[in-house]
């Protein structure tokens, strides 16, 4: 069924242009198809039929321009961006490595090019953060956290993160419901004169059996119509050495280890279409697919190393469809996805009984969204946006195997711009109904949920902020159903978003500064049952969190910097009775920060980077015993360009954590120590 859907899709965008160019009738079944799409905005464009006729006009020429990306400082939330220029000059591979030295962003990493790496911001939990690729999120209704790993950034134009939500306008419903939005948006092909063909392969290689060749097609079929084919093949033995520390003080003695059963393998497919239908009308359409295997390394802790005998594969393929128009003084976009996912974890050594255990999960998932933006006057702006998602999880698990969920969520929005004062307030209203197998009774979860922001420019270069928002998570799948009976009786989180800042810009200087406040009830935290696969939740009361980010960016002659540095002060206010109230929450340091600095030359581009991190906490309670050390990550960068008769050759050569650091960032789970990469990279 979703390669039906998928085929749909596609036929849909060929049929329009082939009604266009060749004046035929499509099929029934792609006309239907069609309609369904047209009728989610069919009132936006019959109310401003008039102002369409009038704007529409034959072009001679279609080009698409440059894609801008989100606004960094006239902005009311805090947003990052990482566009392709920097993803290409810091030799940056994975969507974590992007985010990696963010203000605000705490990033989980269970070591290795293929451990798992999940994204917290400002101290709400992964699950508070939506990952979404090209304004559609990707969705995972089992655990709720997206493994940022598996997303890889070979043909990437920007990749933005918001705190609170995005800023900018025709978001889905979805975007406007999360606590923060890391958004990767797909680069739209670019020709220059009467090019028809950019092509582009390269081959990165790296130390411990990193192996990762890719090519990108970019091809213009005619004035309307482009299209985008990347694949990448990455795979890694994962044997990197380590220092194995054989007391929690890390000052008695010590032995070089090597890290086993951490190889991966991953094989990426991204298809896009890009077809301009006229001025301010495109449509885009997008078909991925991600499928590997990742052992999963065992603990790693005092005198030994635990020989896992788990792994895990996964296959996910999606296609999506983004449609836009443009108008003078009225806007919409309509989305829609269709997604399959297929999960299978092996652990041959976890029963002693049958000496072998295998759980697979498959989950299907489809998507519409339809926003629309009126200009009412010169300084009010209306926004509306609704979503429908229905999702199904069936596993081999035995009871509760066969879960659906159905989820609405509508957004009203206002926005008032006068002079130099901006002010937007949303309502959003979410309803999520699940359908369980043999269980008599329907859990469901509807919430009404705030947000408002006002934006102050009282001097060029200079604008004062201040957002609050209000979000809502229900739990997942993994949270609610499975490894127990009965369904877990657990109330939804909730967390109060408190942001005041300015930013400043002047000449080749930037900076940001902003203080926030967060405030989560009902926090689900997992505890470990019988044994390390049964887990049992529960909801764990408040926790407050105070934090400080700050970004700089400069240039001085032919050196770039970048500067960040984060405060997090997050403790657990459940209990005042508890051994760790008014503890730091797990994982999640008080101090961090990160520099960048890249000098540029006829002869050769050096860059150097440095990641420092604070102590934490593994634990709720902070003691000694508790605590992992600080550390620092440096790693330097040399590339240069080489201009050839046929095309351009580009060698980058990079040395990651320089100084050899031995650190962790989960507890037990060693990062990798000083490593090498080499990209060569030919375009024509």
């Amino acid at each position: 069924m979703s390669v039906v859907i998928l085929y749909c899709i596609v036929s849909f965008i060929v049929c329009r242009a082939w009604r266009r160019l060749a004046g035929r009738r499509c099929s029934a079944a792609v006309s239907k198809f069609a309609a369904v799409l047209f009728a989610g905005v069919f009132f936006v464009q019959s109310v401003a039929a008039q102002d369409t006729v009038r704007q529409r006009r034959q072009l001679d020429e279609v080009e698409v321009s440059a894609q801008q990306s989100p606004a960094t400082l006239r902005t009311a939330v805090p947003t990052q961006v990482v566009d392709a220029k920097k993803i290409e000059e810091q030799g940056i591979m994975q969507l974590s490595d992007a985010v990696r030295q963010m203000a605000g962003v705490t990033l989980k990493d269970y070591g290795g090019v293929g451990g798992m790496k999940t994204v917290s911001a400002r101290g709400l939990g992964s699950q508070f953060s939506t990952v979404t690729i090209d304004g559609v999120a990707v969705d995972n209704a089992q655990n709720g956290q997206v493994d940022l790993g598996r997303y890889l950034l070979g043909n990437t134009a920007f990749v933005s993160f918001s705190q609170g939500q995005q800023q900018q306008g025709l978001l889905s419903a979805r975007a406007y419901a999360a606590g923060s939005v890391l958004n990767l948006e797909t680069a739209v092909p670019r020709f220059f004169m009467a090019e028809r063909t950019n092509l582009k392969v390269g081959m990165e290689l790296g130390s411990f059996g990193m192996m990762s060749p890719s090519a990108l097609w970019e091809q213009k079929w005619n004035r309307r119509l482009r299209s985008s084919l990347w694949v990448n093949y990455l795979k890694s033995d994962g044997d990197y050495p380590f220092t194995l520390y054989y007391t929690a003080s890390r000052t008695d003695s010590s032995s070089r280890e090597v890290r086993r059963h951490s190889a991966m393998h991953q094989l990426t497919v991204d298809g896009n279409l890009f077809y301009a239908v006229d001025s301010g009308n495109t449509l885009s359409a997008k078909v991925h697919y991600n499928g590997g295997m990742h052992q999963l390394p065992g603990h790693v802790r005092f005198y030994s190393q635990e020989v896992s005998a788990q792994s895990t594969y996964e296959r996910m393929a999606f296609g999506q469809l983004r449609w836009r128009v443009e108008r003078q003084r009225w806007r919409m976009q309509l989305l829609g996805k269709v997604q399959s996912s297929y999960d299978r974890y092996e652990d041959s050594a976890a029963n002693t009984s049958t000496g072998y255990l295998m759980n697979e999960y498959t989950q299907r998932e489809g998507y519409l969204s339809a926003s629309a933006e009126w200009d009412v006057t010169g300084w009010l702006t209306v926004d509306a946006a609704a979503d429908g998602d229905l999702s199904r999880l069936q596993s081999n698990l035995g009871k509760r195997n066969d879960v659906v969920r159905r989820s609405l969520m509508g957004v009203l929005a206002a926005r008032v711009h006068h002079g130099p004062l901006e002010a937007k307030a949303n309502i959003l209203a979410t309803s999520v109904v699940d359908g369980v197998i043999d269980l008599d009774t329907t859990p469901a979860y509807r919430r009404l949920s705030p947000y408002a922001a006002l934006m102050y420019t009282p001097l060029t270069g200079l604008t004062l902020r201040y957002f609050y928002k209000e979000t809502f998570r229900v739990p997942n799948f993994s949270e609610l159903y499975f490894f127990q009976s009965l369904p877990r009786n657990l109330r939804p989180e909730h967390a109060h978003q408190h942001n005041i800042g300015l930013t400043y810009a002047r000449e080749a200087f930037c900076g940001t500064l902003d203080a926030y406040f967060n405030r989560v009830t009902d926090k689900i935290v997992a505890r470990p049952g019988q044994n390390m696969f049964y887990w049992s939740m529960e909801n764990l009361g408040l926790v407050h969190i105070l934090g400080l980010d700050a970004t700089a960016d400069f240039r001085i002659s032919a050196f770039t910097i970048h500067l960040n540095y984060s405060f997090a002060r997050a403790v657990d206010m459940s209990n005042p009775e508890s051994n760790y109230y008014g503890h730091q929450i797990r994982y999640t340091p008080r101090n961090s920060g990160g520099a960048s600095v890249r000098w540029e030359s006829r002869w050769v581009n050096l860059g150097a980077s440095a990641m420092l991190v604070g102590r934490r906490y593994a634990f709720p309670q902070n003691t000694a015993a508790n605590r992992l050390p600080a550390y620092a990550d440096i790693g330097l960068v040399a590339d240069r360009r080489f201009d050839l008769r046929w095309g351009t050759m580009r060698l980058q050569v990079q040395v990651l954590n320089l100084l050899d650091a031995q650190y962790e960032v989960v507890q037990f789970y060693p990062m990798m120590g000083r490593n090498y990469r080499l990209s060569v990279t030919y375009e024509f």
